[in-house]
């Protein structure tokens, strides 16, 4: 691709000419352009002039455009007529209006043909023979439906275009799901669903329509007013469903509605953008610029076409806007109808772009508009859960433990009509266990879930079973879903009851454990101090016989002392006033005393007349007739009442010192206990003789 000065498209990527630096200078000059302002002129013939500040611009512009100022100023303000066979040329001053006009035409001229040739570029570079394509991927990105207070040209056509997509993916996804449902071996007809050809037709439709009828005034070339178009468009489309009324409006408009809703577009101004008119002077303004890229992109020969001129020859011969956003769309569903479409919607949470905010109109209305909703109620129509095999026996096959014992075959289980009906069957043998056993099972748990008043809804399930595939409703997923948290909860039941039981065995037997355990050890102690207790018997009897033996001994050998001795007399008014029987006992008391005091202590059980008896006893005294021997309790009285006793009434104590050396020894001496002496209790009176 050359232009008349040779310059070509490699030359231009070329050191010498940094093609990036160029395309920069170009939109700079544009910007600067933007900055250019008019003045209302006062005389009509005279053109305007330029506001305070906007010569700086124009110069500016100028030079990054390498274009002449006075010839820029010039073609901005100065409109070139042809009338007549002849083509006779006449200059016409413009009004502010139309100069603003011309200088954002010339903008939008540049632009133009820049993005064409920035998208020819990069097409150039990153694509290969068309005859040596096997597959591509193309990207693209359409907003949703645009509804303003004021809308115009731009919002019916992006409006025009979102039917025609919308149109192409329900027709694609039915085609899909059609397929799909084909390839499983499943035969289901779609419920009927809104069709937006009624819109398309208002829109588009042959032979009249509301982008004919603007395309009409266009080439009337006639001056046609906002209420004109509007009263033309209501009067010839007044049958059309989707034209809504517009009775409530000042302003001429009228009602478009949309499958996202209803839109009003303004007629005012309206014919004038779909004109969208380029005067030629400002194309030979553009072509004699001295900038390689301007020059390429406007040659000076027409005969040189650039690409762009040569693929616009086959569109329409109309130069409306309408016409060539038409035609360009054509192209557009010709090329997505040859692939493979996939779809993203985008959904904006807030138009403040805050994280974490979700306002829930303006996502509703987002999804209304790329047709999202319109598209679930199309999905909810058929089986829109789709599970693999494998998946959903991973899943559900804990629903096996429901299989009714009684159930035999697939009863129950939705088939195809007509002739898929057999093949269903037929894959029943090929069909995993696992995925038999949970068939099976599906209808007991649908008459569990359902109420006994309802046996006819018992009779089918609300799932398909292809070939890879399972097809279910919402309904039936929600049934299987509750069905598995239930066996899920048993499960937990059964892994919790057997813990319990495991853990109450675990501490029984720790129980028992510990309790043979104390047993043991309490018989250990036990027994370890029971011999103990049986040591320190034997130790204590041992010592007691010990002590008792030496007692004894000690005792025997000082008597045996004790009756080499001569014998003390007694007092002579005493021995003469007792009688002689009292008076041997008295001699036989003083001889013997030690000895009766150590019968005393060991004959501890003795009292009154038995310890009378053991003291007679171990003193060795005389026995005579019973009868002298007898006493009355007057004479028991007289004699010895108690040896080692408490006092008695008013007593004298005769208190001696005892001749026996271990007198006064104990083996366990009490602290009430009187040591060192022996004594001896008597009666203050005398005694009576018998």
């Amino acid at each position: 691709m050359k232009d008349s000065s040779g310059t070509s498209l490699r030359e231009l990527s070329s050191p010498g000419y940094p093609i990036q630096k160029i395309v920069w200078k170009v939109l700079a000059g544009l910007l600067h352009l933007g900055n250019v302002h008019f003045a209302d002129s006062e005389d009509e013939a005279q053109p305007c002039q330029l506001m305070d500040g906007s010569k700086a611009s124009v110069r500016t512009s100028a030079s990054l455009l390498q274009l002449s100022e006075n010839m820029l100023l010039e073609t901005v303000q100065i409109r070139t007529i042809k009338a007549g066979k002849q083509q006779q040329v006449f200059r016409k001053p413009c009004s502010r209006a139309e100069c603003d006009t011309r200088r954002d035409c010339l903008a939008k001229l540049i632009y133009a043909r820049l993005f064409d040739w920035l998208v020819s570029v990069i097409n150039s570079s990153i694509c290969a023979d068309s005859n040596s394509w096997t597959a591509f991927i193309g990207l693209l990105d359409v907003y949703g439906f645009e509804s303003f207070p004021d809308n115009s040209l731009e919002q019916l056509c992006i409006n025009y275009a979102n039917e025609k997509l919308q149109q192409h993916f329900v027709a694609h996804y039915l085609k899909a799901q059609q397929e799909e449902y084909a390839l499983e071996g499943l035969e289901w007809s779609f419920v009927n669903y809104q069709d937006n050809q009624t819109c398309l037709d208002l829109l588009e439709g042959s032979p009249i329509s509301i982008c004919s009828l603007i395309n009409e005034e266009c080439r009337l070339n006639r001056p046609s007013s906002a209420a004109q178009l509007q009263t033309r468009i209501e009067s010839a489309l007044a049958g059309k469903p989707c034209l809504g009324p517009n009775k409530l409006s000042r302003e001429p408009s009228f009602v478009v509605v949309h499958f996202a809703g209803p839109v009003r577009y303004h007629t005012e101004g309206l014919v004038e953008k779909n004109k969208d008119p380029v005067p030629p002077e400002l194309t030979g303004l553009l072509q004699q610029s001295q900038d390689p890229l301007l020059m390429m992109l406007f040659p000076a020969n027409p005969e040189e076409k650039t690409q762009e001129e040569l693929s616009g020859q086959s569109r329409a011969p109309a130069l409306t806007v309408v016409s060539k956003f038409k035609a360009s769309l054509e192209q557009l569903l010709q090329v997505l109808h040859s692939t493979t479409p996939h779809y993203i919607r985008c959904i904006k949470p807030n138009s403040q772009s805050q994280p974490q905010t979700f306002l829930q109109e303006e996502v509703l209305s987002q999804l209304e508009a790329c047709g999202l909703v319109e598209t679930i109620h199309i999905s909810a129509a058929g089986f829109p859960i789709r599970v693999s095999h494998q998946n959903f026996v991973e899943r559900y096959k804990l629903l096996r433990r429901l299989r009714l014992r009684t159930s035999s075959g697939l009863w129950g289980l939705c088939s195809a009509k007509g002739p898929s009906e057999q093949p269903l069957r037929a894959k029943e043998a090929t069909l995993q266990p696992l995925l038999q056993d949970i068939l099976h099972a599906l209808p007991a748990l649908i008459q569990t879930a359902t109420p006994p008043s309802d046996p006819a809804e018992t009779t089918q399930v609300p799932l398909y079973c292809g070939r890879t595939k399972i097809f279910m409703t919402d309904s039936m997923l929600e049934l299987l879903e509750c069905g598995r948290a239930q066996m899920l909860e048993q499960c937990a039941r059964c892994i919790q009851c057997g813990w319990r039981r495991h853990r109450l065995q675990k501490q029984e037997k720790q129980r028992r454990a510990a309790m043979l355990i104390q047993a043991a050890i309490r018989s250990w102690l036990t027994r370890k101090h029971i011999r103990r207790l049986h040591s320190a018997a034997t130790v204590i009897k041992r010592a007691w016989r010990k002590w008792r033996i030496r007692m004894a001994y000690l005792a025997s050998k000082e008597l045996d002392g004790m009756e080499d001795k001569p014998m003390p007399q007694a007092p002579s008014s005493l021995s003469a006033s007792l009688s002689p029987a009292h008076t041997k006992l008295l001699e036989a008391i003083i001889h013997l005393w030690p000895m009766g005091l150590v019968l005393a202590n060991s004959a501890v059980g003795a009292r009154g007349f038995q310890r009378k008896l053991v003291a007679h006893a171990c003193l060795r005294l005389p026995t005579g007739n019973p009868s002298n021997s007898v006493q009355t309790p007057q004479q028991d009285q007289a004699g010895i009442t108690s040896i080692r006793a408490l006092p008695q009434g008013s007593i004298k104590f005769h208190c001696r010192k005892s001749p026996l050396q271990y007198a006064d020894i104990c083996p366990e001496p009490s602290a009430s206990s009187v040591t060192g002496f022996n004594q001896i209790l008597l009666e203050r009176h005398r005694p009576v003789q018998v």
